[in-house]
């Protein structure tokens, strides 16, 4: 990345990837400059924060000026920071493209773009976005992908954008390394039931719980809340400052289970979470690897458990085929030392 030129790294959710382009990116960045040096793209607003906090935290004492912005905030409140020098952006990439093409954020002198969890950044829904927002850089910039997973839609783009990447791959090591994964094949009625017996049985620090569905997942919120369990939730459809709040609470401790939707697959970073439990099964291996990221980061021990459906079962064997993993069927009783440092 010093040497400019463009960098295609692939590695597991939690190893460092954000540490290593933020590093350089503060490295290349002039103060004396006052313009928009460096962009980094995020596909969620609440990764957005935790991003631009840990830039702030590492560049604390180099005097460089970063600036968060994301949807469902206030634009006027970006408009009036712009007015200040600002050195590197953190951006979900419809909001920076508001402020891009408003001419309200000039990006004209930006030669670095990062793209954190780029797999979710080209999805149909962001691509055309993306190209956009490029032709707005200047011409000389270099462009950064980063993300566990490089499916069809991100090697097209680099094909298109990002020539001759220097590529880093540490996939193949990092995986799934140190998660157990169990699978249980359950009723739909049986579910909830299955999930209070689980609780009982696992010694969980905390866990996260996932659905396919926002309508899913506040009725299992309130049902495991019936059931006795402290409990949030959240998902896309929410507030987003009451997003906010119920991540910064289940991050500093303040309940042990968090029901979600894929909303809360992408990066975030919650050391204490060491039981992962697919209330849903996901429908492809891609989303299943990003789930299941959540227990075991920075090497800890994490459990996933599968609850599957009879109509799982074709993706549950198309999972463990796509990522050449184990999920064995869960045992009576869980060895705690699979799980618990």
């Amino acid at each position: 990345m010093l040497q400019n030129r463009n960098v295609l790294a692939r590695a597991k959710n939690g190893t460092g990837k954000t540490a290593a382009y933020i590093i350089p990116c503060l490295e290349k960045t002039d103060t004396t400059k006052n313009q928009i040096q460096v962009l980094v793209l995020i596909p969620t607003r609440e990764l957005a924060l935790q991003t631009s906090a840990i830039v702030k935290e590492i560049g604390k004492h180099m005097g460089i000026n970063c600036m968060v912005t994301t949807g469902g905030t206030s634009l006027k409140d970006d408009i009036v920071r712009l007015y200040d020098s600002v050195h590197m952006v953190v951006a979900t990439p419809g909001r920076i493209l508001d402020l891009g093409s408003k001419n309200v954020a000039d990006l004209s002198n930006c030669r670095t773009i990062i793209m954190d969890e780029a797999d979710k950044l080209l999805s149909a829904e962001f691509q055309p976005v993306l190209e956009k927002i490029i032709d707005l850089c200047d011409n000389n910039h270099q462009i950064c992908l980063f993300s566990a997973t490089f499916p069809v839609t991100v090697k097209d783009f680099c094909q298109k954008f990002v020539p001759n990447p220097y590529s880093i791959n540490l996939m193949e090591e990092l995986t799934l390394r140190g998660i157990t994964q169990f699978y249980a094949y359950v009723e739909e009625r049986q579910k909830v039931h299955c999930l209070n017996t689980l609780f009982s049985k696992l010694e969980v620090n905390q866990s996260i719980i996932f659905c396919n569905s926002v309508n899913r997942v506040e009725l299992l919120a309130k049902k495991v809340t019936e059931l006795g369990y402290s409990c949030f939730y959240i998902h896309a459809k929410m507030q987003q400052a009451n997003r906010n709040r119920v991540f910064h609470e289940f991050r500093n401790g303040g309940t042990r289970h968090l029901v979600t939707s894929d909303l809360f697959t992408r990066g975030i970073d919650i050391q204490s979470v060491n039981v992962v439990i697919n209330f849903d099964f996901p429908k492809n291996a891609e989303t299943y690897l990003h789930r299941i990221g959540r227990s075991g980061r920075f090497g800890h021990l994490g459990l996933a458990i599968n609850l599957i459906t009879y109509d799982d079962r074709h993706n549950l064997r198309r999972v463990k085929q796509d990522l050449g993993t184990e999920i064995r069927p869960i045992p009576a009783q869980i060895d705690r030392s699979l799980y618990v440092g």
